[in-house]
């Protein structure tokens, strides 16, 4: 409000939005707000023009024109915010209107993006200091949830920010219980958490195919549960999202696409069964709980593999230089993109179908994009598995009679339906990689069935080969483009491995408490033991000699029965579950019992 450079370093959910909100509209002008999420832009806009302000984006995908429409409704339409990307601040349209507006603040989202060392480093961030030149009596806002010390720095000093007024809120949230379990049965150690909880939760996953199967596993148990996942339709999104808010369904299992505009005071659960990427990635997702105050846990459910796993997503499938440098070029070849040419253009791309044209490993070249997204040379929606749709337009004899004439559409044709039901009376979402399987046909020679029962007016069909959406933010230049970001993409490598080991050593760190761990990984260094994470409670155990010995007759008796899970002696003998698990580690470390390969223990 006073016109100084400002920096809001606060945790999730601690209000950033607000902190330039309300400035811009107390005073006249508009506010330039720079952020590199495009989901977050828009849900912003959203919320904004929904209270009666006016505010508006712009993003890739957009033609000249419809730029420069949007540009004069900012300077001339009494707006009070414009959503730039970083990429779209480099354009001199862009720049030549900001010179011209009365301009109050500038605000910076994700501030840590433009330090080498922050997560997800963009380098078309680098580039916002050109705001200090377009409007150089403008104050600039920098915000951010996870900036280390280093990267806090860095972001003062990239930033070009003049003497700045630094407010930095405690990350710590004494309400929650962190928790790193190492478990054989996940999904009954999140029935155990969920049964008796009336809150919601959020259970994260990584796949999609990993929140339907939980989803519907957790439902079968009687817990109501949905999933979510980026590649459902935006009004199926809105639904569920409205569905888990009024706790009609209040058990949501989704992949990281559950996350922007999600600020729910009631959540009381977030669990992850499969490990997250980074440190980073996790404090916000679990930053989602306990937002009331109340009571509240974040948990990581986790075994041996996934350890091997997360090493093998995110260190083992990382895209190097050279390898980059072909995808880009297979990339543009594939899309037909001539050389020079291609900026600002958005084209729809088969996955799958590109890595096996070039025989390419499909997490390597996701990793690629993702780097290359990051790295502001292309702009990739995510919008895998979006699936066709067809509603039969006859009734079942009808279709059957059909089918006498056509083997190849009866073969098809009777697949659908032995797989969908309620084909007939709704257009139904079909995978053509599942027919592909159950047919033993090829996709094109399925499209092609699907395109002449159409035609015979035997189905309506949506037809979709395109699962993803790709928006070039540079001219194909081939190496070129690549060399340009080569430092870059070294860089960024790095940090990847350097995230994945602080994950694990924060995993395998059961002496130091477990917020104690995160708040110092940020940078806060007075922070005390929590009382409540799983490291505090475990030190609060002290089992008695007695006790132990009592136990360790149980499940020994137990154990001559045959072999048994860990679960299943829980059940059986009925004992504290700490207790329990507690006696079977120091039977395994004496060898008295071993574990086999279906992790069951057995008397040796």
């Amino acid at each position: 409000m006073d016109g100084k450079d400002t920096v809001a370093l606060l945790p999730t959910g601690g209000g950033k939005s607000i902190c330039f909100q309300i400035p811009s509209l107390a005073q006249e002008g508009i506010c330039i707000v720079i952020s590199p999420l495009v989901a977050l832009m828009t849900d912003q806009v959203k919320s904004l023009q929904e209270k009666g302000i006016k505010a508006l984006s712009i993003t890739g995908g957009k033609s000249f024109t419809e730029v420069n429409t949007l540009l004069d409704n900012a300077s001339f339409g009494n707006y009070k915010f414009l959503y730039l990307s970083p990429e779209r601040l480099q354009q001199e349209l862009v720049q030549n209107t900001i010179k011209r507006m009365n301009v109050n603040c500038i605000a910076v989202d994700e501030a840590h993006c433009i330090s080498e060392w922050g997560n997800d480093f963009r380098p078309a961030y680098k580039n916002i200091r050109i705001l200090r030149e377009l409007q150089p009596l403008s104050p600039i806002i920098a915000l951010t949830a996870t900036a280390t010390p280093q990267v806090l720095k860095d972001t003062i000093k990239e930033l070009e920010m003049e003497l700045p007024s630094v407010f930095q809120d405690s990350f710590v949230r004494p309400n929650i219980a962190y928790n790193t379990l190492e478990v054989e049965d996940k999904l009954y150690h999140v029935e155990q958490l969920l049964k008796s909880s009336k809150n919601q939760a959020i259970v994260y996953v990584r796949t999609r195919r990993s929140a339907v199967q939980t989803s519907n596993h957790l439902t079968s148990l009687g817990i109501k549960s949905d999933f979510f996942h980026g590649g459902i339709p935006t009004q199926e999104k809105i639904k569920k999202l409205e569905t888990w808010k009024n706790g009609t369904t209040p058990t949501m299992v989704a992949t990281s696409a559950f996350g922007m505009g999600i600020d729910l005071a009631t959540v009381a659960h977030v669990i992850h069964i499969q490990l997250p990427e980074s440190l980073e990635s996790y404090f916000q997702e679990a930053g989602r709980a306990g937002r009331d105050g109340n009571k509240a846990t974040a948990t990581i459910l986790y075994n041996s593999y996934d350890k091997q796993l997360v090493t093998k997503q995110f260190i083992a499938s990382l895209a190097d230089v050279d390898l980059l440098k072909f995808i880009y070029k297979k990339l543009n070849n594939y899309l037909q993109i001539p050389f020079g040419e291609g900026v600002f253009t958005t084209h729809g791309i088969n996955f799958e179908d590109f890595c096996k044209t070039y025989s390419l490993q499909t997490l390597q070249v996701f990793n690629g994009l993702n780097t290359l997204d990051r790295l502001g040379v292309l702009q990739l929606s995510k919008e895998f598995g979006r699936s066709s749709k067809i509603r039969f337009l006859v009734d079942s004899n009808t279709a059957i009679a059909y089918f006498k004439h056509d083997k190849l559409g009866s073969v098809i044709g009777k697949t659908i339906l032995r797989l969908y039901g309620g084909i007939f009376e709704t257009m139904t979402r079909i995978n053509l990689e599942t027919l592909q399987t159950k047919t033993r046909q090829s996709q094109p020679v399925i499209i092609q069935t699907l395109q002449k029962l159409e035609a015979a007016n035997i189905i309506e069909l949506y037809l979709n080969t395109t699962d993803a959406a790709i928006t070039f933010l540079t001219p194909r230049e081939d190496d070129k483009t690549i060399n340009v970001i080569a430092r870059d993409v070294v860089a960024h490598n790095a940090k990847k491995k350097q995230q994945v080991q602080q994950l694990l050593r924060y995993i395998d760190n059961n002496k130091t408490c477990k917020a104690v761990q995160l708040v110092t990984y940020f940078g806060e260094t007075t922070a005390t033991p929590c009382g409540i994470c799983s490291v505090c409670q475990s030190k609060k155990e002290r089992f008695s000699k007695k006790e132990i010995d009592s136990t360790c007759e149980l499940i020994l008796l137990e154990l001559k029965k045959g072999p048994k899970t860990s679960r299943e002696v829980l059940e059986n003998i009925h004992q504290n579950q700490a207790l329990v698990l507690k006696t079977i580690a120091l039977l395994l470390g004496n060898n008295t019992i071993l574990l086999d390969q279906k992790n069951r223990y057995f008397i040796q």
